[in-house]
């Protein structure tokens, strides 16, 4: 029998908590939470923009595993600290909790309120070096996985002010150092749009990007809504400021069937929501309500509207700052807890009323947006529920004819595959592991559903057939807990029509289940296009690419190259051995690294108006020489 006394108990001291459990600073050590280090610095430079300390900030990559952030805020103090002898810039860089944030009226906004990010990236970075302009001098230090390195040295006389500070992640902690550009200018370029008339340059491998929005969000949400889908002229644009509130709304409407909802609190996104969101869209819905309702614009059967009619086509950006504490769910601060819901509503839904009653041609265009919703909502909701199903196992009756499905009744361990076509799903059936793998052929290519109308869409039988076999309905009515697979695999044939197939498929996941993507429950499946034989050794090669490099490394030894024509005409043991088999397989895990891209991205390639795809081709063409069409 094991023991457990008190010399089992470990004292962590100091940044040694950070080290050991990265995970509770950061989220992860993932590309995620690399890039958690940046935003941490990033947002204190910001914090001192937001107190009007500061109108400029730099960011510079150097190389893959380095970078610098600089602003002309205040300057990091370099006094000596009250309670040691060490100065206060090392005791903000090697202590947890320590800051000037907690302290009422060094900083009447922030969006760091918990002492712990400069710290945290001093405790998870090879090397920091950290400069303070400030007093008439420059002041440095250098830290090493939360180690001083030096003593506070005083530089050059200078009347700049501001603070510089350069890391590297230390890559005993971090598995892969690579600086996402694209992500790291979007979150430059956001904090331009949330702050009017401060300037972000980002410097990057020789190029220099500037971002500067003398409009801020009223300019960030014609960025982001396509030229000709807003209903009306101008975004609508709410503005309030008192005490202890600051809060700044941009929203439109579209005649789109998703909702685009960006959140932020003293310019930091939350990325779940919170109470600012709640009290917008409580707002939105009693002022559109009551508007509907005055002007007697119901038609028959419709006995009122409701909140998922009003947000169907909305694109809104919320943004709040507030003094005093401000209260968010975690240190990655994804939600907003702070009580302001009925604040938020107040201000919104009279400021909705105000515009809907004086601007009576928009507020009716709007109003009949809502009406046409609740309509669609009303008209499919005997579809809903003809192809929402509940999960018990013991309802098997109502399960596809063509689902070949399971014996688990776990979900963590419970896989199904959707493949095209009764060929497909023979050759499936034979290599699954029948316990854990399920599978369910489709007909060909399913209908485009971001052309299709929502009833033509539930009406469809392949989609009824997927929506059935999963068990967890569709949105706005997806249930996640009845979800009845842990990864759902897209197996499409190694070709154009299968990438096709999957690509629609992909669209209809991304439009009506989307919570399944971002719990990482959806997979696209490798099969292979090429089967090599060279003597008694097998290869496959998913590629062209693939396949020249398996025969490159044959050295003249003779071979033969077999292509498969589809999953249909694939052996089972090949397709077990390739693409089936938990041990040898390959997934791709289908991920969203940023919403608003993705929703432009199908909007562009799978929606109504050619012209976007014909103008993607155009510039995409040059990339490709050899097409398999």
């Amino acid at each position: 029998m094991s023991t457990y006394q008190a010399k089992d108990i470990q004292i962590l001291e100091g940044l040694e908590p950070v080290r050991k459990r990265p995970g509770m600073y950061i989220g992860s050590t993932s590309s995620t939470g690399l890039h958690h280090l940046v935003w941490e610095i990033l947002d204190n430079s910001v914090d001192e923009a937001l107190n009007g300390h500061c109108n400029h900030i730099e960011i510079t990559l150097h190389g893959e595993d380095e970078i610098t952030l600089k602003d002309n805020g205040r300057g990091i103090p370099v006094d000596t600290f009250r309670k040691t002898k060490k100065s206060a810039m090392e005791i903000l860089f090697t202590t947890l909790h320590s800051g000037g944030k907690f302290q009422e009226g060094n900083y009447k906004v922030s969006g760091g309120l918990h002492g712990v990010g400069m710290a945290v990236v001093c405790a998870l970075s090879e090397s920091l070096t950290a400069t303070s302009r400030r007093d008439g001098f420059e002041w440095s230090q250098t830290y090493s996985c939360g180690q001083p390195q030096d003593k506070l040295k005083k530089g050059k006389a200078t009347r700049n002010h501001g603070t510089e500070i350069t890391f590297r992640p230390d890559p005993k902690i971090f598995p892969k150092i690579a600086w996402n550009v694209k992500g790291i200018l979007e979150q430059a370029e956001s904090k331009a749009f949330l702050n009017k008339g401060l300037k972000i340059t980002v410097h990057e491998n020789g190029s220099t990007h500037v971002f500067q929005y003398p409009e801020g969000i009223k300019d960030f949400i014609q960025k982001i809504t396509p030229a000709g889908q807003s209903l009306t002229p101008e975004p609508l644009y709410v503005e309030k400021e008192d005490k202890q509130l600051r809060l700044e709304v941009a929203f439109l409407w579209t005649s789109k069937t998703d909702t685009v909802i960006h959140s932020y609190a003293n310019a930091i996104k939350t990325v779940d929501g919170g109470a600012h969101e709640s009290g917008f869209r409580n707002g939105i819905t009693k002022a559109l309500k009551a508007y509907i309702e005055r002007r007697n614009l119901l038609p028959k059967g419709i006995s009122s509207v409701n909140g998922d009619d009003v947000k169907e086509g909305l694109v809104a950006i919320i943004n709040v700052y507030l003094q005093g504490d401000v209260e968010f769910q975690g240190q990655t601060k994804g939600r907003l807890n702070s009580d302001i819901t009925s604040q938020v509503d107040s201000v919104v839904r009279h400021s909705l009323e105000d515009f809907l009653n004086t601007h009576q041609t928009q507020g009716d265009i709007l109003a009949n947006r809502i009406i046409l919703a609740a309509q669609a909502r009303i008209a499919s909701r005997q579809a809903k529920e003809a192809v929402h199903r509940k999960s018990n196992v013991s309802h098997r009756l109502n399960l596809p004819g063509k689902l070949s499905d399971c014996s688990s009744t776990v979900r963590e361990e419970s896989e199904l595959f959707i493949c095209e076509g009764d060929s497909a799903g023979g050759s499936s059936k034979q290599a699954r592991d029948r316990k854990t793998q399920a599978i369910l052929p489709i007909r060909g290519k399913i209908l485009n559903v971001e052309t299709a109308t929502k009833d033509k869409i539930l009406a469809n039988q392949e989609i009824q057939n997927i929506v059935s076999a999963l068990g967890a309905g569709i949105e706005p009515h997806f249930n996640y807990e009845k979800l009845r697979y842990g990864k759902i695999i897209l197996m499409t044939d190694a070709d154009v029509d299968g990438a096709h197939i999957c690509t629609l498929l992909l669209t209809f996941f991304y439009r009506f289940m989307p919570r399944l993507i971002h719990e990482n429950h959806l997979y696209i499946a490798q099969p292979p296009l090429y089967r090599i034989d060279a003597g008694k050794k097998t290869f496959y090669a998913v590629d062209d690419k693939e396949k020249e490099k398996i025969v490159s490394k044959l050295n003249g030894a003779k071979y033969e190259v077999g292509r498969f024509k589809g999953l249909g005409e694939m052996p089972s043991v090949d397709l077990k051995n390739t693409t089936m088999n938990k041990d040898n397989r390959t997934l791709i895990r289908v991920t969203i690294a940023d919403d608003q891209n993705t929703n432009v991205t199908f909007d562009k390639l799978m929606g109504k108006d050619a012209q976007n795809r014909f103008k993607f081709i155009k510039e995409k063409a040059v990339f490709f020489q050899d097409l398999d069409i």
